[in-house]
C-alpha cells in the first residue's frame, strides 16, 4: 500500500472513531445506556425481592414498594412541578394502570419465592409480544404474520422452559401467566393514553396508587421486628423500584421505543447471571434453550417494529 492509500486508510480510521465517539454522546446513545441501567435495576430488584421475602412479610415488602417510589417522586419533582405534578386529565387512567401494576409486582413478588429468577424474568419478558396481540384485539392495530410467527415461537421458549420434568414446571407458573397478562394489559392502556400525561406524574400515581391499595392488606402482617432488623432490604427494594422505572422514563425521554426495546431484554441476561451467582441456580440445556429463544423472538419483535417505522417514514 502506498502512502496515499496509507494516509486514505488513517483518516478512515479516524472518521469512524470520531463518529463513534459522536455517537455516544448523543441523545440516542444516552438513552441506550439508560435502557441497559434500568434492565440491570429491573433484574437486581427481582434478585433481592427473591431473597428479601424468605426474611420479611412479603405483602409489607410490597407496600413499601410502592409507598418509597410514591415518596421519593414526589421529593423529587414537586420543587419542579409544584402543583402540575398531581394535575391528571385522565385518573381513571392513572388509578386502573396503578392497579395492574400492582398486580404485576405481586405476581412477580410471589412468584419469585418459588421460581429461579432467569427462567422467571424470560417468561415475563413475553408481555411486549402479547401486548401486541391485546392491541390488535382491542385497538384494532394490524398485526403482520411475521410478529405472529415471532409470538408463536416465544410460546414455543415458554414450553422449554416449563415442560413437564423441568426445573420450573409446576402450578407456580400461574404467576408468571398473571404477571404476563396484566403487565401487557398495563401496556396497551399505557401506549393508548400516556401521551397526554407527564410521565413523572405518572410515575407518582403508580407509587401512590400501589401504597393505598397496600396499605389496609398490609396492616395484617405488618413486623415492626422485621422493618427493624432488615430494614436495609426494605429500602433496597424500594430503590431498585423506584430508580429502575425513572431510568425507564429518562431513557424514552432521549429516544424512541423502537431503538430502546431491544436492549430491554438484558434483563434476562442480567436476572441469569445474578440468580447463578446469589442463588447458585443454573437453567438445564432445554431451560437455556427456552430462553435464548424467548429473548430472539423478542429481539426480533422489536427489529420488526424498527423495520416497519422505517419504512413508513419512507
Amino acid at each position: 500500500m502506498g502512502t496515499a492509500g496509507r494516509a486514505h486508510s488513517a483518516r478512515t480510521h479516524i472518521d469512524a472513531g470520531l463518529n463513534a465517539m459522536s455517537f455516544w454522546k448523543s441523545r440516542q446513545a444516552g438513552g441506550i445506556l439508560l435502557i441497559i441501567l434500568a434492565a440491570l435495576s429491573f433484574a437486581s430488584l427481582d434478585t433481592a425481592t427473591k431473597h428479601a421475602t424468605q426474611l420479611v412479610p412479603l405483602l409489607m415488602l410490597l407496600w413499601f414498594r410502592y409507598a418509597f417510589q410514591a415518596v421519593v417522586t414526589f421529593a423529587l419533582r414537586f420543587p419542579a412541578q409544584k402543583a402540575r405534578l398531581f394535575a391528571t386529565s385522565n385518573p381513571r387512567f392513572q388509578l386502573l394502570r396503578g392497579v395492574l401494576l400492582l398486580i404485576t409486582s405481586a405476581c412477580s413478588f410471589f412468584g419469585l419465592q418459588y421460581l429461579p429468577v432467569g427462567e422467571f424474568t424470560a417468561m415475563a419478558m413475553l408481555s411486549p409480544m402479547v401486548a401486541t396481540a391485546m392491541a390488535a384485539w382491542t385497538l384494532k392495530n394490524h398485526v403482520s404474520p411475521r410478529r405472529w410467527m415471532l409470538m408463536g415461537l416465544g410460546l414455543m421458549g415458554v414450553l422449554l422452559v416449563v415442560r413437564p420434568g423441568g426445573q420450573v414446571f409446576g402450578w407456580a407458573v400461574l404467576f408468571p401467566v398473571v404477571l404476563v397478562t396484566a403487565y401487557a394489559w398495563f401496556q396497551v392502556l399505557t401506549s393508548r393514553l400516556s401521551g397526554d400525561e407527564n410521565p413523572y406524574t405518572t410515575h407518582f400515581y403508580t407509587g401512590l396508587v400501589g401504597a393505598v391499595v397496600m396499605t389496609p392488606i398490609m396492616l395484617f402482617s405488618w413486623s415492626s421486628a422485621a422493618l427493624l432488623s432488615y430494614w436495609y432490604w426494605f429500602v433496597v427494594v424500594g430503590f431498585l423500584g423506584t430508580f429502575g422505572h425513572l431510568m425507564l422514563i429518562r431513557a424514552f425521554n432521549r429516544a424512541n421505543a423502537v431503538v430502546l426495546t431491544p436492549y430491554l431484554y438484558m434483563q434476562i441476561a442480567f436476572a441469569t447471571v445474578l440468580g447463578w451467582i446469589v442463588f447458585r441456580h443454573v437453567p438445564d440445556g432445554l431451560a437455556w434453550a427456552g430462553i435464548a429463544v424467548i429473548a430472539a423472538s423478542g429481539v426480533g419483535n422489536a427489529v420488526l417494529t424498527s423495520r416497519e417505522a422505517g419504512g413508513q417514514r419512507q
